[in-house]
């Protein structure tokens, strides 16, 4: 797929580079003539984003005479906006992404540079995170982070309204009960950019019928998405909507304004299903809720056939660079500082996540939680939207987006998948 293509799949409107809302961009005139300098784009917030300019400053202190200038774009508006700026020849030197087949279709076009054969140690990153960012048996990116889905919930309505942590699905259908009669919303969403809304696809589908069902799928290896257990999947999605499960008008909140999470932190809601970014948020915006926090994983479905131990992750800030950069040695050694054994300390120790390298002490409470069930996965998942093509990544978000808006059926969802699949994946 052409990278004109990816554009038209992100971008209703013309969006241009000084006009783009969202960004943070930290850019200083040269000190003297001859300066290089490097541009590098991320989507994080909060400690993350001290993280990265800590290491951008041992990187200078280490390269005299380069500046490195940085955009900070949120989440939701990240993916249109370097669409754009690949599109237009105005990508950054440096970018981070999620790898997968969303970076894929950057590097099938050209527009990313191969590491393969760079000075850099592989053996340090954990092979499942450095596979996400390797294709044709080539490395286009350094995976800094792995970012659990998880769902978080407040300790305090739990033990106020005498719930324990459900082992079953079963389990959390009786506290969604409960919750409601004491007019508590069950779970927190805000579904407006579809991405959050669709891990819980991810997951009734693995609970269901196993990680193979998605594979087999993607693979065009026998199942497709067409296969009952997607179907019973959006089934499940439509009861928890008819059952009240979540708060009025998910559909229309955008996850980046923070509402859902102000839900969380004003005792609104009891439950989020969400990324391991939430305990970044958390410290940023209300720590003082932390102390309530807990987290457990998604329950087992008894009808299922899935591992409980299974989860689903992200891999992200993956640090890649385009191929055309006018100073690709110093690009490379930009994107080693931002994964050297420093800067993954220092990812771990602040912002309570998993990081993608190998030999990191973990002190933090979350974080040590959060490795421990990556470490005892049967098997961890990727999101679709980052694993499958752009196009049909997109039909994904949006059919279940209509699936939570009970504007579609399973059955219809399945079908439009499994037709788009065909089309794109059976060439």
């Amino acid at each position: 797929m052409k990278l004109k293509r990816l554009l038209l799949l992100f971008i209703v409107t013309c969006i241009s580079l000084v006009g783009c809302q969202g960004s943070n961009e930290s850019k200083e005139p040269n000190a003297s003539k001859g300066q290089k300098e490097l541009e590098l784009w991320h989507f994080d917030t909060g400690a993350r984003i001290e993280i990265y300019n800590d290491a951008i400053k041992r990187f200078e202190e280490k390269h005299p005479g380069v500046k490195v200038n940085v955009v900070q774009v949120q989440n939701d508006d990240y993916k249109q906006r370097l669409v754009v700026a690949m599109s237009g020849g105005q990508a950054p030197d440096v970018f981070a992404s999620w790898g997968g087949g969303w970076l894929e279709e950057f590097v099938k076009s050209g527009q990313v540079k191969d590491l393969t054969n760079e000075d850099i140690e592989f053996d340090r990153f954990i092979e499942t995170a450095l596979e996400n960012v390797t294709y044709d048996n080539k490395i286009y990116g350094l995976p800094l982070g792995i970012s659990p889905y998880i769902f978080y919930y407040n300790k305090e309505i739990f033990e106020k309204y005498g719930l324990e942590i459900p082992e079953t699905y079963d389990d959390l259908l009786e506290i969604v009960d409960v919750l409601k009669e004491h007019d508590v919303y069950p779970i927190a969403l805000a579904n407006q950019p579809k991405w959050p809304g669709a891990f819980f696809l991810m997951y009734f589908v693995d609970r269901l019928g196993g990680e193979d069902v998605f594979k087999q799928a993607y693979r065009r290896e026998g199942k497709g998405f067409d296969d009952e257990v997607f179907v019973k999947a959006g089934e499940y999605i439509q009861d928890l909507v008819n059952k009240g499960a979540f708060n009025p008008g998910f559909n229309g909140l955008p996850y980046d304004s923070g509402q859902a999470r102000q839900l969380m932190y004003t005792g609104q809601a009891a439950m989020l299903l969400q990324t391991g970014a939430f305990v970044n948020h958390v410290r940023e915006e209300f720590p003082e809720f932390e102390e309530k926090m807990g987290v457990f994983q998604f329950p087992k479905l008894d009808e299922g056939i899935g591992d409980p131990t299974n989860m689903s992750a992200g891999v992200s800030p993956t640090w890649s660079i385009k191929e055309d950069t006018e100073h690709p040695e110093l690009a490379v050694e930009l994107i080693k500082e931002l994964t050297s054994d420093e800067t993954a300390q220092d990812y771990v120790d602040r912002s309570g996540n998993v990081v993608a390298i190998k030999g990191v002490e973990v002190e933090d409470e979350y974080t040590s939680i959060f490795t421990e069930w990556i470490n005892n996965a049967n098997s961890i998942q990727f999101p679709y939207d980052q694993t499958l093509p752009p196009e049909l990544a997109e039909l994904h978000k949006n059919t279940t987006f209509d699936l939570f808006g009970l504007t579609m059926t399973p059955e219809e969802a399945a079908k439009a998948m499994e037709k788009k699949a065909k089309e794109i994946l059976d060439k």
